[in-house]
């Protein structure tokens, strides 16, 4: 029985430390233009949605291509540390790394958009 608490206890503990280690890696992207700039257009978003009446399930599923776009803005921002901190000068790697970072990212937006595209067509 003890064991089984002691599980319970060690599954709650690794529960709010993954919640503390989330929340530093919030703090280290809110640093960064572009995701500022993507959580200020995902609001806009919503708000453009609300205005013309979009359903709820366009609203989730927004909200769900924009958590991707932020998972994949996150990944990008952790290649460019790494790369920062192995490649601190110019090297065709480190480039391509950066690029295909930023390739992500892109596609993710790409899907935000054409998405975007689709309610307002079929909702206007």
């Amino acid at each position: 029985m003890d064991y089984i608490k002691n599980k319970k206890g060690n599954f709650i503990i690794n529960i709010i430390a993954a919640t503390k280690y989330s929340l530093y890696g919030l703090k280290r992207l809110w640093e960064e233009k572009a995701f500022r700039y993507e959580i200020t257009s995902y609001i806009a978003v919503l708000f453009l949605f609300y205005l013309i009446g979009a359903s709820y399930m366009h609203f989730i599923i927004i909200t769900m291509l924009s958590f991707i776009v932020f998972a994949m803005e996150s990944l990008n921002t952790a290649i460019e540390e790494i790369i920062n901190h192995i490649s601190p000068q110019w090297s065709k790697t480190a480039k391509n790394a950066k690029d295909l970072g930023s390739f992500a990212v892109f596609c993710t937006l790409m899907v935000n958009a054409i998405y975007i595209l689709y309610v307002l067509t079929s909702t206007l």
